[in-house]
């Protein structure tokens, strides 16, 4: 009787091995989906921080926009710089007034993509361009006038948001109307 119990340990815990083997496979697509979401919504929250402290900029200084990230800082418009949470590295893309630099590098018309604000500070811009750049190139673009951010990740996304399923479709600028989305111009990539 004693010889045989040590067979009876060694099944029932093969048996509760496989058990939680099996349990872990269900919950490891869930906790990973549970995750991206969080994600998804921290993108979101921090891309709207730099829309807030655009407006704010707009504020202390009307009719200008900030030419770096750190000059959100200088300005006291915000408290830190988020971080891309999409991205590895954490490097956004820059969403940038489509004046100045084309993204072939060419000099565009005078022409302005934009709309200044009306007299009261309460009225946004009309932007109906943008220029997507890494921010990597932002010292090689003479003037630029960054209106917000967007992730650089090509991700798929479970959310959709604005109708955009992709991160870097998800743009978060000042100036942005979710129901008349701006031309996109991608820096580096000649206009089609």
């Amino acid at each position: 009787m004693i010889s045989r119990a040590p067979g009876y340990v060694m099944i029932m815990l093969l048996f509760v091995i496989t058990a939680m083997a099996i349990g872990l496979m269900v919950a490891v697509p869930v906790w990973q989906t549970q995750i991206q979401r969080e994600k998804e919504a921290e993108l979101i929250f921090r891309g709207n921080q730099y829309v807030e402290a655009v407006r704010v900029f707009q504020i202390k200084k009307p009719g200008t926009f900030p030419r770096s990230l750190d000059e959100l800082i200088e300005e006291k418009c915000i408290r830190r710089l988020y971080k891309d949470p999409m991205n590895p590295d954490g490097t956004w893309n820059i969403i940038l007034l489509a004046a100045g630099p084309a993204p072939g590098g060419k000099q565009r018309g005078s022409q302005s993509p934009a709309r200044p604000p009306a007299q009261g500070r309460g009225q946004a811009l009309s932007v109906q361009r943008v220029l997507v750049a890494p921010q990597s190139a932002l010292p090689s673009i003479r003037n630029a006038q960054i209106l917000g951010v967007v992730s650089s990740s090509t991700q798929k996304s479970f959310r959709i948001y604005h109708s955009e399923e992709s991160y870097d479709r998800w743009l978060f600028f000042y100036g942005h109307d979710p129901d008349s989305p701006p031309e996109i111009l991608y820096y580096g990539r000649s206009a089609r």
